[in-house]
């Protein structure tokens, strides 16, 4: 019965939803992959181009956006100013180095926006920001299903990260935003990008920014007032980012908000066996 609520009242039926499942789990199957590759001297350039030709070699053709990598302070978004900083660099990765790989491919049809944060050897503070990032995934889930307001919810995300000592690093994406939402988007033969991102999937988000103003809703999920509404029904890739004197760590995944009246029912995270949720189960059994 639950699982018939979670596909009427998102639109989406249970093949559609293992659509998205499928193809999330392909993206942290080849982060985990391209991590276990990196070596001392590898560039981010070369970073994201691992990714996307593992990904390639399964299947995908079409982008949200393109593979990032980001190393040392740059996974803190030290010093970002524009855009254009965002994209892979030359930067090396050294020894005990953190790294975020960060990909949204488009497979069948399907999306998915991941962040896989690690690091080269050892890192005692990305280990810490990974840890206390597990608190940030409860909150979030609660509040969606309290209805919050989308920027309510960001302002207490962002609460609990200066009460655990950090700062909110998802602050320096464009419009600052924390999550996006995604859907499904048409499999075409060519599919160019334009700044790294899928013209297909950038479509579909300009259509719902232009049918959520019409109604009062955001597809972004910001500080400003434009996210001061409960969250929209539909799938919502989600990222908290916390920094912490020049290193960074996220977690990025997809959230399932429906429209039912049961609270557990109302949103759930769409996949509870990815890299992150499986390293917090074994520390709380540890």
């Amino acid at each position: 019965m639950a699982g018939h609520t979670k596909q009427r009242t998102t639109g989406l039926s249970a093949e559609e939803l293992r659509g998205f499942k499928e193809v999330q789990r392909l993206s942290y199957e080849c982060a985990e992959a391209v991590a276990a590759q990196l070596r001392p001297g590898v560039t981010e350039r070369e970073a994201a181009r691992m990714q996307r030709d593992w990904l390639r070699e399964r299947g995908v053709r079409d982008w949200f956006h393109m593979p990032f990598a980001w190393f040392g302070d740059r996974t803190a978004f030290t010093n970002f100013k524009i855009p254009l900083q965002f994209f892979p660099t030359n930067r090396a990765l050294e020894p005990g180095m953190p790294f975020i790989l960060d990909m949204a491919p488009v497979h069948k049809g399907y999306t998915a926006d991941i962040g896989y944060s690690g690091s080269l050897g050892l890192n005692p503070v990305q280990d810490r920001l990974m840890s206390d990032l597990r608190a940030h995934r409860a909150l979030i889930l609660d509040q969606v299903r309290e209805r919050r307001s989308l920027r309510h919810i960001y302002e207490d995300v962002e609460r609990l990260m200066i009460s655990q000592g950090y700062a909110n690093r998802h602050r320096a994406y464009p419009f600052g935003v924390i999550a996006h939402k995604i859907d499904r988007v048409k499999e075409r033969s060519w599919s160019p990008t334009v700044f790294g991102f899928g013209t297909q999937a950038l479509k579909g988000l300009a259509s719902d920014a232009l049918h959520g103003h019409r109604e009062g809703w955001s597809p972004l999920w910001s500080p400003y007032h434009f996210s001061d509404h409960p969250p929209q029904p539909g799938l919502w890739a989600v990222e908290p980012h916390l920094g912490f004197r020049g290193t960074g760590a996220k977690f990025e995944e997809i959230l399932v908000v429906t429209d039912s009246g049961d609270p557990e029912e109302s949103a759930f995270w769409l996949d509870d066996d990815l890299p992150h949720v499986r390293r917090w189960a074994e520390e709380k059994s540890a």
